[in-house]
């Protein structure tokens, strides 16, 4: 690396990431404090070392070109799929999902890791295919690229994990040039599956009544009868646009087809999903459906932020942490501990950290001369910003629980890494911001 690229070393990235990571370890130890004082974790130790490697692999990542393994990243990809098929058969369960592999106690989740690659390699097939005129080819070859590892994901099941692809997506095609058109397959197909999954669940845990419209969603009959409709009435409308050359017809066919698909998919999401993670979406409406269960992670969490105030109860002074009340409160619910201690003051640092470092991810995307470069930052972003938007959301009750963390704060080595080499990536695009 000459000193014209280190001229361009992000340091306000750097900073903002070695702030966010210092705090995240300062409440993993608070975490482990019980009510009596003494600690009962060793999990902030291991949360260093990771920290600590993850410094050293977000340097080496800053100082390689990620330009000269642009033509590797199929290979990436393809490996990484092998991985995850191998955890879906061999790997071990943990809280509820076989998405783990390792040895005892030393144990990676891959679908972490292959967030970053997924980015590489669909950064790398919109960059080489900008120039297709087959713009509907395109898409399609780009939905499969995130749409194979995602399903590997849903199937283990990880609602969280797979759901961070879609924003990514997005986010990527949108800067690549695909039409909007085209993107709204993805974002209102995605909507509708959730909303057609969810509301049988909805019905019998909310409403507590039959409602005549919901059978459609439960009656297998029912089901094929309006499939079997949809279907007829999509093709009938492509028909219609071939033969009269009406653009009445082309969305027709565009937004049946689309609920067609989207309630075929929440078949399957029904029977992929487990019982405790449909409710987690659920109860975020209501979370008394459920409070002594799947309600009471968002109660318990709302709780601890409603009492930290402007200013907190005090480092290591928080009591629905000290006494047990939050589960899983060193990963899903960090931020929960943060402002029940730190208060209103210390979630407002972590928004303005989190905020430095999707300013910064904006400005190298605007700054970069590199297409690819570009695109890599794009992805790099919109995960940043989804991680931290559905975690923050969840632990404040507006969002469903789906075991999203919050990056660089909360507890796991493997989140840590892929958030580490993601800034790692920016950095490298950033100091190379005006090579083509």
């Amino acid at each position: 690396m000459n000193v014209k690229g280190f001229t361009y070393f992000d340091y306000i990235l750097f900073l903002a990431v070695i702030l966010l990571t210092t705090i995240g370890i300062s409440f993993i130890y608070s975490s482990g404090i019980n009510s009596d004082g003494a600690l009962v974790s060793n999990e902030f130790i291991k949360q260093i070392l990771w920290a600590s490697i993850g410094i050293v692999l977000m340097l080496v990542v800053a100082m390689l070109d990620y330009r000269r393994y642009a033509d590797r990243t199929f290979l990436l990809f393809a490996v990484f799929l092998s991985i995850l098929v191998y955890t879906r058969i061999f790997g071990r369960y943990v809280n509820g999902a076989k998405s783990w592999i390792g040895i005892g106690e030393l144990g990676i989740q891959p679908s972490e890791f292959s967030k970053i690659i997924y980015i590489l390699y669909l950064a790398y097939f919109l960059d080489r295919s900008s120039g297709d005129p087959a713009k509907l080819s395109r898409f399609i070859k780009s939905g499969l690229i995130m749409g194979i590892p995602m399903l590997l994901i849903l199937s283990q099941p990880d609602l969280g994990t797979a759901s961070v692809y879609i924003p990514i997506f997005i986010a990527m095609a949108f800067m690549a040039g695909i039409p909007l058109r085209f993107i709204g397959m993805v974002l209102i197909g995605g909507s509708l599956s959730l909303l057609f999954t969810l509301m049988p669940l909805w019905q019998d845990a909310i409403v507590q009544k039959p409602m005549p419209a919901i059978r459609i969603l439960t009656e297998m009959r029912f089901t094929l009868i309006a499939l079997f409709s949809l279907g007829v009435i999509t093709v009938l409308a492509m028909m219609g646009r071939l033969i009269f050359k009406t653009r009445y017809y082309y969305w027709i066919a565009y937004f049946t087809g689309l609920v067609a698909v989207s309630l075929a998919a929440s078949l399957g999401a029904s029977r992929v999903l487990k019982p405790y993670q449909l409710m987690r979406l659920i109860v975020f409406l209501d979370p008394n459906v459920d409070p002594l269960g799947s309600g009471w992670n968002i109660i318990q969490s709302i709780t601890a932020i409603g009492s930290g105030g402007p200013f907190g109860m005090g480092y290591l002074q928080g009591t629905q942490s000290h006494y047990r009340f939050l589960p899983q409160q060193s990963t899903d619910f960090i931020f929960s501990i943060l402002s029940e201690e730190w208060g209103f003051l210390g979630g407002l640092v972590v928004f303005i950290l989190y905020g430095t470092i999707l300013a910064r991810s904006l400005i190298i995307i605007k700054k970069t001369e590199n297409n690819f470069g570009a695109l890599v930052a794009t992805g790099i972003a919109a995960m940043y910003f989804f991680h931290f938007m559905v975690n923050i959301g969840m632990v404040m009750g507006m969002m469903p629980i789906t075991g999203i963390p919050l990056l660089f704060v909360s507890y796991g080595g493997s989140s840590l890494w892929t958030a580490m080499t993601a800034s790692g990536l920016l950095m490298s695009i950033n100091m190379r911001r005006l090579d083509h």
